[in-house]
């Protein structure tokens, strides 16, 4: 288990399935994400049950507060190589009711942290659509910078959206 100031990041559970499925069924909390096809609660309850271990090229936690423990969001480190010891981030907060609160930024910090002590990593990357504003500030303030623009390249709300590229390197996190 990864400690942050205010959450703590955990290997997510098959129990998780339910929450994670609401979450992705919330179109104020997908709003900027991927699209996928629609998952019944059952396929999700399935894939959650055989999800693989955590492994340096793909590890994805649970993000729940310290106090209280509640279960409110996840983030991963993903498609890690140690030939290059750089890896793509994702991250949410599903618990439309804990945005604003610093738990996003202190799951940020604490899952950068453990990529770059424990994964050795020496680049953290991710993509994030230009008009997310909260979550640009966000990157921004634990030291991501932009490293470029992808135009056109989120299909969301009925349109297209440039995704913004940035990265964070060993020893710029703030």
């Amino acid at each position: 288990m990864l400690t942050g100031k205010l959450v703590r990041l955990r290997a997510v559970e098959p129990e998780d399935a339910d929450t994670f499925w609401r979450w992705n069924n919330d179109p104020d909390v997908v709003h900027w994400l991927q699209a996928d096809y629609p998952e019944s609660l059952a396929a999700t309850r399935r894939r959650f049950a055989d999800l693989k271990p955590n492994s340096y090229s793909h590890a994805l936690f649970a993000i729940e507060t310290i106090t209280g423990g509640k279960l409110i969001g996840c983030t991963t480190l993903r498609d890690a190589t140690p030939e290059t010891a750089r890896a793509e981030l994702d991250i949410y907060i599903g618990e439309k009711d804990q945005w604003g609160s610093g738990y996003g930024t202190d799951a940020l910090r604490t899952v950068c942290r453990y990529g770059f002590d424990a994964m050795r990593l020496h680049s953290i990357a991710l993509w994030v659509v230009a008009e997310n504003e909260a979550a640009i500030h966000v990157y921004q303030k634990v030291g991501f910078r932009v490293d470029g623009r992808h135009r056109d390249a989120h299909r969301g709300v009925g349109r297209w959206h440039d995704l913004i590229l940035m990265s964070l390197l060993e020893g710029e996190l703030t």
